[in-house]
């Protein structure tokens, strides 16, 4: 699906700052702000508009920077279901910081708005009375993952019109489907974390000037150049999970049988991979968990690779991609990765490419060093968080221009 220039990463570079910001903002997530994952992608959101003077408070479960005029939700009451499933449990921070953030805009004093899918629907219709412009991010695909759905599927219908008992209250705090469609419509503007991203909104027919693509970022003096390692190292990080292809690659890696080589699969191990590492686990395989120190390991490894079926924008992929590492990876994994450039791109969940991907790198050692800072200057270029707080404003300008 052809997407314009604007969806890149380099979009960004050269455009003037944006003739009007907000000057009252409120940013709700139910993450919180600063620590790993998605609690990092939202402390530079924060710290975009607190840069540039537009924010005005931050409601978060949690956040680790004392200057931010934050007001944390971690000792609220739905605290008193911490004790659920996690699923259940993030389920309802969701729902209470919606609540919480429409009653924010109800208090009056905002002229904008900065929200996360799945956490923003009371607040985003608050929004739509007040006539304040909004906008939220997505974290990774539309929620019909690229096909055409309706609005109401037949089972959600039927399930709707059995209704739930009072006793059936765990069952009704998931976020569904239809009220995650429900504020893709009330927001005003729809922040795009990658190109892949992008193609399935405009595959569920949402209008191409209703996204405004922003990537994600990287710390690049954190994440920095090592040493090329004597043995072809190639790193996976990321949940030993099969939605990020960790299958196919164990099946691959076996195949291939390489000498002088090992894989360093570095993450959480789910129960789902455990008789997949059985079957496919070699000598050359392993599986140190969890590391604080990720970058360590990145800088002592010859190759990335993240095989993912499904992402927003894999921050490990900017982590390796700023430690000069040559990177395998798929579309569906964000896009820090240039064909041909800074790596090889593959299409998910086909280990016979996956295989012949491994196999091309493992026989250009002598040229990785040289690819892998190709991969690097580009991030420098416009993939850092700096780059990323830019993109954030010029969405910023855009809604309230239009």
């Amino acid at each position: 699906m052809g997407l314009p220039i604007s969806f890149t990463p380099e979009a960004v570079l050269g455009q003037p700052k944006p003739a009007r910001l907000p000057q009252s903002l409120l940013y709700a997530t139910s993450a919180a702000i600063g620590g790993t994952g998605l609690d990092s992608t939202s402390l530079e959101g924060v710290l975009a508009g607190h840069y540039s003077g537009s924010l005005q408070r931050v409601l978060s479960f949690g956040c680790n920077r004392d200057a931010l005029p934050s007001k944390s939700m971690q000792w609220h009451m739905v605290r008193a279901l911490a004790h659920l499933p996690s699923e259940e449990y993030y389920a309802a921070k969701k729902r209470y910081t919606s609540w919480l953030a429409a009653h924010e805009l109800r208090r009056g004093g905002y002229d904008a708005f900065h929200g996360w899918s799945g956490d923003c629907f009371h607040a985003l219709i608050e929004a739509r009375l007040r006539d304040i412009p909004s906008v939220i991010d997505i974290p990774t695909w539309h929620r019909n993952k690229g096909t055409l759905k309706p609005g109401e599927t037949q089972s959600e219908r039927e399930e709707r019109l059995q209704g739930r008992s009072w006793k059936d209250w765990r069952k009704s705090l998931p976020i569904d489907r239809t009220r995650m469609l429900a504020e893709y419509d009330l927001a005003d503007m729809l922040l795009m974390p990658s190109r892949k991203s992008a193609e399935t909104f405009l595959a569920a027919g949402v209008p191409e000037a209703k996204l405004h693509y922003v990537a994600r970022g990287v710390d690049a003096k954190k994440y920095s150049p090592g040493t090329q390692p004597e043995t072809f190292r190639l790193i996976f990080v990321g949940a030993l999970i099969k939605r990020k292809g960790v299958h196919h690659l164990l099946e691959a890696w076996k195949r291939l049988a390489l000498k002088n080589a090992e894989l360093v699969l570095l993450g959480t191990l789910h129960d789902e991979m455990k008789p997949v590492l059985a079957e496919f686990g070699t000598e050359g395989v392993k599986v140190p968990g969890f590391c604080a120190s990720v970058q360590d390991e990145l800088k002592r490894s010859s190759a990335f690779v993240f095989p993912s079926e499904c992402e927003g924008f894999a921050k490990a992929t900017l982590e390796a991609a700023a430690c000069a590492l040559p990177l395998i990876a798929t579309a569906e994994s964000g896009d820090a990765l240039v064909d041909g450039e800074n790596g090889v791109l593959i299409p998910p969940n086909e280990p016979d490419a996956l295989a012949d991907a491994i196999k091309q790198l493992h026989s250009q050692q002598s040229e990785l060093a040289t690819m892998g800072m190709k991969g690097r200057e580009r991030v420098l270029k416009c993939l850092t968080w700096d780059h990323y707080r830019d993109r954030i404003l010029q969405a910023y300008g855009r809604v309230l221009k239009a």
